[in-house]
């Protein structure tokens, strides 16, 4: 016994001593700590590949086959493709970190900026081919054969173009493109200068492609649309002239092309688009829709932002209208009219939000068919009093889905959404058949066409509408469960969890509850609960793991197939671990755990036969890996992207369990360092938003942050950090930030490792709102971080979210501030939640961030708040990152707060000396001279 004590103390020894050895994460290390991004499983499960990507800095992207075989490692490469043999990879190389940061210090134009290479490696050979300055590349769909590519070379023009005359010579250099056609197997290429746009045929026997000839070159006649045949060898022009061409498209068979060609002059105001269409039995393309054709309405014309698309049948063609914009009148001199903006009451949306979505409203454009082997009549579907049409996958039914909240858009200012009209439309005759009106909630159109799901919030039911006989189901009529949002606590309607996807049959809709899945006959008749109420029963919600691969971009709808095993994700709400587990997508059966644990597993991609699957592996130890197995079982490792960790103090994340003041159980995560020690007092940081405790088993990698608590950095810096979850009283935000904040902070109190005198809290958006409230009625604080809070809500109510340029009223309203009233219905709990009214009682010292273009909270909030605890001769100070947002975007900003985030809390809750920036500030005089940090 004595022994075994003795070799105890020694492991413990040891262990003191590994910690010992492990320094603190600092702010060097942030730029090398790195993510596994682009996972692919190739159709057959023979080849994985993946990029590891730094933060900043030069990626990796790695091949491998199925047995963990590393077959490639090629720097900084991206937009991979294997060919549909799987003989090839082809991807772009980036300019290195360091190319492109020395261009951009010297300020070289985006013409003279570090270019891609492609490369092209022979996986049968393993022989490498790269080629310098590539602006894209393109696959056919069905067929690899060839490859295209897009050059960009400065050239002399005395190097002659065989399809150029030589009156375009010059001594001086000019960017010219070339596309180039390469067989992959021989290597043999063909080069068309002076190319555009371009575009494949589906099976890879033609190449489309334009060709684009200086503005000012007025002799050149080469400016038009090609077609190659591979085949033949033969290159046809199939439109003549100088122009803007874009929505180069076949149809599924490759039998017929349509594109949009604009041939108005350079200068012109309105762009002239027409819808050109060709076959092989015409000489040309011809025209099939412009300005003048029989359908198109009056002041409407062809949109050259409209997208073209054929059916899978080729029988219809879909393409935009829009009505012709007024131009300006370019005869006035600007400087002698006045620039106003005119907000009227009458108008459907603010005069902010008109500005901000200025060029997508000129961009818009609305949906017409045609078909161009039946003749030249125009449909046009909808007009601009509707917001969103769709059609199925295939596109080869009669009708399509269109809504329109025309009318209804005015009280999307205080409501913060809008109702809507939902319709079905024949693509025949343009006949509209109203669904549903005034709809709070979405609709959706079944794959195969003949049936419109609609989910309702004003009732929080799903149904489903059957186009061919008028009638509607409601679909969990009798169900004893409800499928909207069970744990809402604000002044607004549930959401509903949502819809797993189709049957691929097109018979049946699986939609989500709270924990299970349900299967619905779209017809009304039939229901299942597949999971058989085991996620109710344990508390586990299951969610669908989509692995089914279509490489067809025209198939969108997630289809679950019929009677066969199909997996799910478990996350279980208690205990917080996830899992993996099987059922039949038809018996209504328990599913079957294949595995679970204390991790959290993402990003599942697989091969056809399922045989390959790969997916990442995470927790608060455990960097998100990527691992591959088959059918989910023997799970091997195939990446180990930040061995680094192994060197810093990092830490551990465990699950805290209280009860409030009110009687109400909380839970949120504490963060301990890993070389805890049982026997020292720590200081404690509080990070809040809403719920965060269900990312228990989440990774955290040290970074530098928009402005959230960098929680890795803290707890290897021996800093305790908790996590509360916070469950709110409507009307009451702040006092339900203090029931569950404050009670966490005490309950962690209680352990004679925390240091009660060393409390400080952090929060960002609306965590820095709850920050700003919770120092104004405690002062169990000794230091708080606030970003961005809205202070003042009475002020901030009628205020405008810059970036959307909507109103901030249905925040109050209806959304994350939960007044649940309107500021005259009830201004006192406006005045109860707003800290400017009780700054005179904070004690606490309290940095606030908020950035002058900040398009979600208005960046005078923060203004207020500084300006009057600077009255009150409070210890404040306030960051201003220029030019940024709500959250921190540019990446120096991001680490400047980290430094300066780490050196507050430092100072205040661990004694430290006070750097510059906090003891007397840096004068505008010394703004990028002196930052503050010594």
């Amino acid at each position: 016994m004595q022994k075994k004590i003795a070799i105890l103390g020694l492991t413990v020894a040891l262990t003191t001593a590994v910690f010992a050895q492990k320094r603190p994460i600092d702010h060097t290390v942030y730029d090398g700590w790195k993510s596994v991004t682009n996972t692919e499983v190739s159709k057959s499960g023979q080849f994985i590949y993946y990029q590891i990507t730094p933060q900043e800095g030069d990626g990796l992207f790695q091949l491998k086959n199925r047995n963990n075989e590393l077959l490639f490692s090629i720097p900084r490469t991206s937009d991979v493709k294997l060919t549909q043999g799987e003989s090839y990879l082809i991807g772009t190389i980036k300019p290195t970190f360091d190319e492109t940061r020395t261009a951009k210090i010297k300020k070289k134009k985006a013409d003279d900026m570090p270019k891609d290479s492609l490369v092209i490696v022979n996986l049968q050979t393993n022989q490498i081919w790269k080629t310098a300055h590539v602006k894209s590349y393109k696959l056919a769909r069905l067929k690899n054969e060839y490859i295209a590519y897009l050059t960009e070379e400065k050239k002399n023009a005395s190097v002659a173009d065989s399809l150029a005359p030589a009156k375009e010579k010059a001594s001086k250099e000019k960017s010219v493109n070339i596309l180039t056609l390469k067989n992959l197997a021989t290597g043999d290429t063909l080069n068309f200068w002076k190319a555009d746009q371009y575009a494949w045929s589906p099976q890879e026997n033609l190449l489309l492609f334009s060709k684009k000839n200086e503005t000012k070159d007025s002799l050149s006649t080469d400016g038009g649309l090609y077609i190659y045949d591979i085949a033949n060898k033969s290159l046809k022009k199939i439109s003549n002239g100088q122009g803007n061409y874009k929505e180069l498209s076949f149809d599924d068979q490759g039998a017929q092309i349509a594109f949009l060609a604009d041939k108005s002059p350079e200068k012109s105001l309105i762009k002239d688009f027409k819808l050109y269409y060709y076959t092989s039995q015409l000489d040309t393309a011809r025209i099939l829709a412009s300005q003048q054709s029989t359908g198109v309405p009056s002041r409407w014309y062809i949109s050259g932002d409209g997208q073209l698309h054929f059916s899978a049948d080729g029988q219809k063609l879909f393409f935009g209208l829009a009505p012709i914009p007024k131009v300006k009148d370019t005869t006035l001199v600007e400087f002698e009219h006045a620039q106003v903006d005119i907000w009227h009451w009458k108008d459907d949306y603010l005069q902010p939000q008109q500005l901000v979505n200025v060029k997508r409203e000129l961009s818009k454009s609305y949906l017409a068919i045609i078909s161009p082997k039946n003749g030249p009549r125009i449909t046009p579907l909808v007009d601009d009093k509707f917001n969103r049409t769709s059609t199925t996958d295939e596109a080869n039914n009669e009708w399509i889905l269109a809504t329109s909240d025309y009318g209804k858009r005015i009280a999307g200012q205080w409501e913060g959404k809008t109702l809507t009209d939902v319709y079905i439309v024949s693509t025949r005759s343009g006949e509209k058949r109203t669904i549903k009106s005034n709809l709070d909630g979405y609709a959706l159109l079944s794959p195969s066409g003949e049936f419109v799901v609609y989910f309702d919030r004003s009732n929080a039911n799903w149904y489903s509408y059957q186009i061919s006989n008028g009638k509607t189901a409601w679909l969990n009529d009798g169900t004893p469960v409800s499928f909207v949002d069970e744990e809402n606590d604000s002044p607004d309607l549930p959401s509903a969890y949502g819809m797993a996807g189709w049957s691929a049959d097109g018979k049946y809709t699986y939609l989500y509850d709270r924990y299970d899945i349900w299967r619905f006959e779209l017809n009304g008749k039939n229901k299942q609960l597949i999971t058989n109420g085991e996620g109710r029963a344990t508390r586990t919600t299951y969610r669908y793991i989509d692995l089914t691969r279509n490489d067809n971009p025209r198939y969108r709808s997630t289809l679950i197939p019929e009677k066969q095993d199909i997996y799910l994700t478990g996350f279980n709400e208690v205990s917080k671990k996830n899992g993996v587990y099987v059922v039949n997508s038809s018996k209504g059966k328990r599913p079957d755990e294949v595995f679970s644990g204390e991790f959290t597993y993402r990003g599942f991609k697989g091969s056809n036969d399922l045989q390959t699957i790969v997916y990442t592996k995470e927790n608060y130890t455990h960097p998100p890996d990527l691992y591959s197995s088959k059918q989910f079982k023997d799970e091997t490792r195939l990446t180990e992207i930040n061995p680094q960790q192994r060197s810093y103090n990092w830490g551990t994340a465990e699950l805290v369990r209280w009860t409030t003041p009110a009687g109400f159980e909380a839970e949120g995560i504490l963060y301990k360092p890993e070389n805890f020690d049982l026997n020292k007092k720590y200081p404690v940081i509080a990070y809040f938003y809403e719920r965060l405790s269900d990312g228990l088993y989440t990774y955290q990698a040290p970074a530098p942050t928009p402005s959230r608590l960098n929680i890795p950095y803290f707890v290897s810096n021996e800093y305790l950090v908790f996590a509360p979850d916070i469950r709110y009283q409507i009307g009451h935000p702040g006092k339900s930030a203090e029931e569950y904040v404050n009670s966490g902070m005490r309950y962690l109190a209680k352990n004679s490792w925390v240091d009660s005198t060393k409390m400080g809290i952090q929060g960002q958006s609306w965590g820095g709102y709850q920050v700003a409230h919770l120092i104004t009625r405690t002062n169990m604080y000794a230091a708080a971080w606030t970003g961005a809070p809205v202070v003042n809500m009475t002020s901030a109510y009628g205020g405008i979210r810059w970036q959307t340029g909507l109103s901030r009223q249905f925040q109050y309203e209806h959304t994350q501030s939960r007044i649940g009233k309107t500021l005259w219905e009830d201004r006192g709990l406006y005045i109860e939640n707003s800290p400017l009214f009780f700054l005179d009682r904070v004690n606490t010292p309290v940095v606030i961030m908020h950035n002058d273009s900040d398009g979600a909270v208005p960046w005078y909030q923060g203004i207020e708040m500084f300006t009057a605890l600077r009255r009150l001769q409070k210890p404040v100070w306030l960051l201003n990152y220029n030019g940024d947002e709500h959250n921190l975007m540019k990446r120096q900003n991001r680490k400047d707060i980290q430094m300066r985030e780490a050196q507050f809390f430092d100072h205040f809750l661990k004694g430290k000396p006070a750097p510059l920036w906090i003891n007397r500030g840096v004068p505008a005089t010394e703004k990028g001279i002196e930052w503050g940090f010594d």
